[in-house]
C-alpha cells in the first residue's frame, strides 16, 4: 500500500537520534532570539521515547523524520510538551498537521481541552497557535515567564 500523506507514528528507540536532531534543527534559530537554549533542547528524548510519549511524522514517501510532538496526558486535558518541525520542512503544515494529531487523542481520552507554552519572545509560534484557535491563559511580556495557551475541544 502506498503511503498517501504524511505518516504519524509512535517514536521508538531508533528513533532518539534523529528525533534530537529535529529538535536542535526548530529550536537552534531560537537562541539568538531568546539569549539560550529552549527548554526543549534540554529535554531526555530516550525517556520521553520510552514513556511513549513522542509521536513522530514522516513526509509522504519516507525518508527521515520531518516533526514531532510530545504529548502527556493530564487529568483536565491533554499538555502538549513540544512540537518540533525541523526547518527543512517547515510551510507544508507538518505542525498543524501535529496539533490536529493532539486533539484527536485529547478527545479520544474524554479531555476537554488541549494546552501548551512557549516562550515570550516566540511570537511567530504565539501567533500561530492564536490563528489555530489557541488562547493565552496566563503569561505576560516578562522574558522568563511561559506564555500558556489553551484550546477547548
Amino acid at each position: 500500500m502506498t503511503q498517501t500523506g504524511p505518516l504519524l507514528r509512535v517514536a521508538d528507540r531508533g528513533d532518539v537520534d534523529a528525533v534530537r536532531a529535529v529538535v536542535t534543527a526548530a529550536y537552534e534559530p531560537w537562541i539568538p532570539v531568546i539569549g539560550k537554549r529552549p527548554v526543549p533542547m534540554e529535554a531526555d528524548y530516550d525517556q520521553l521515547i520510552e514513556a511513549g510519549r513522542v509521536t513522530v511524522l514522516l513526509p509522504q514517501g519516507g525518508g527521515p523524520i520531518a516533526a514531532i510532538i510530545v504529548l502527556v496526558l493530564e487529568p483536565e486535558g491533554l499538555l502538549i510538551e513540544n512540537v518540533a518541525v525541523d526547518p527543512a520542512f517547515q510551510g507544508r503544515g507538518f505542525g498543524g498537521i501535529l496539533l490536529a494529531h493532539a486533539e484527536d487523542v485529547a478527545k479520544s481520552a474524554g479531555r476537554g481541552s488541549v494546552r501548551l507554552y512557549t516562550h515570550p519572545l516566540m511570537a511567530s509560534n504565539i501567533a500561530l497557535y492564536e490563528h489555530l484557535g489557541y488562547v493565552i491563559t496566563t503569561g505576560d511580556t516578562h522574558e522568563e515567564q511561559p506564555v500558556h495557551l489553551t484550546k477547548s475541544l
